[in-house]
């Protein structure tokens, strides 16, 4: 019986969502971006919880800003979010099409990545949820680029199953989480490119590397495939311009092997570099990115155990380039104010 019901719930939502995406080919694109970031809008007036979290790690990571200024990114942050997934997520595969694509993509600076791919040479592939996650692997399929891209699959089988055509609909290639890594692996022995959404949290046991002046779990793997497979980490950013559905399209940077060589500890420094791209194509845009999800939840050990941070952490934040003196006082002080406050 229980069985029944769950499949008449998943048979249920379902429909729902195919009913709203045809109801919504009957307006333009225009309007329906706007429909969505007014759902976005009631969104966050019925799950404050949501839009209080975006606005306490808006402040956060930009202390310098009004409250007004907080609470106005926050909600053009959840708008933005609304738009993806009711309103571009359906239309790419109708508007982006090789024929079509210039009318709604600029291409910014992507010659260094441009370059690896006319190549065909393997890379990990990284970005963010800022700006449109969705499209970037999208686009490259479009233009003859296409990768393997990792994605947690939806609960609902008959959700995942459509959305999966509409994601690999022009040559891309979703793997799921569970039991991905084997086919990553094989995917670049054999000169392919594979893609993560690199912004997650890893939990406990992930590496805790520097993001906008915090300590935040990253995920190892991206690294370790990089080590192994002796291949470029490459970011990327599908910034959206105005309200349109249109993007400008840019790498945030390549790190290759030859950048990790005489680093004293590569994966630490790759993961870094990687999350500090990530950070980067945030404060360009910062009201594209997703505010509301719990970036930095898990805690270091040292932090969870309320001891000062570990000198060979202190020393490994040192040598990291980008980082200025005051930057890595920064983080040492923030990570042991949140660590005294454990024993208290």
């Amino acid at each position: 019986m229980a069985r029944t019901r769950s499949h008449l719930k998943d048979l249920t939502e379902y429909a729902a969502v195919r009913t709203a995406v045809t109801l919504m080919h009957c307006f333009d694109v225009r309007s329906n971006l706007a429909t969505a970031a007014g759902v976005g809008s009631l969104f966050c007036r019925l799950h404050s919880r949501h839009y209080r979290r975006a606005i306490e790690h808006i402040a956060d990571a930009f202390p310098d800003w009004s409250h007004k200024q907080c609470e106005r990114v926050a909600m053009r942050s959840i708008e933005n979010m609304f738009r993806i997934f009711m309103v571009d997520s359906m239309v790419m595969p109708r508007l982006i099409t090789r024929s079509t694509w210039p009318q709604y993509l600029r291409v910014g600076n992507l010659k260094d990545a441009m370059d690896h791919f006319i190549r065909d040479e393997p890379a990990v592939f990284i970005t963010g949820h800022c700006g449109n996650w969705e499209l970037l692997g999208y686009a490259l399929a479009v233009l003859d680029y296409p990768l393997y891209a990792l994605a947690r699959p939806i609960d609902n089988p008959l959700l995942n199953d459509w959305l999966l055509g509409v994601r690999e609909a022009r040559g891309m290639r979703i793997i799921t989480k569970w039991g991905a890594i084997p086919v990553l692996q094989k995917v670049l022995r054999t000169k392919g490119r594979a893609g993560f959404i690199a912004d997650q949290d890893a939990g406990e046991q992930g590496l805790f590397v520097p993001f906008f002046g915090r300590l935040a779990s990253s995920y190892k793997a991206i690294g370790l495939l990089a080590l192994r497979y002796n291949v470029p980490v490459m970011g990327g950013f599908a910034r959206r311009i105005g309200d349109r559905f249109e993007y400008e399209l840019s790498t945030l940077d390549v790190i290759r092997p030859e950048d990790w060589a005489d680093q004293p500890d590569p994966l630490f420094y790759i993961t870094a570099r990687y999350t500090h791209a990530i950070e980067k194509a945030i404060r360009q845009a910062p009201d594209q990115y997703l505010w509301a999800y719990r970036r930095w939840k898990s805690r270091p050990r040292h932090e969870r155990t309320g001891r000062p941070m570990p000198s060979r952490l202190i020393a490994k934040l040192e040598s990291l380039p980008w980082l200025t003196p005051q930057d890595v006082a920064t983080i040492v002080d923030r990570s042991n104010q949140a660590a005294r406050q454990q024993i208290r």
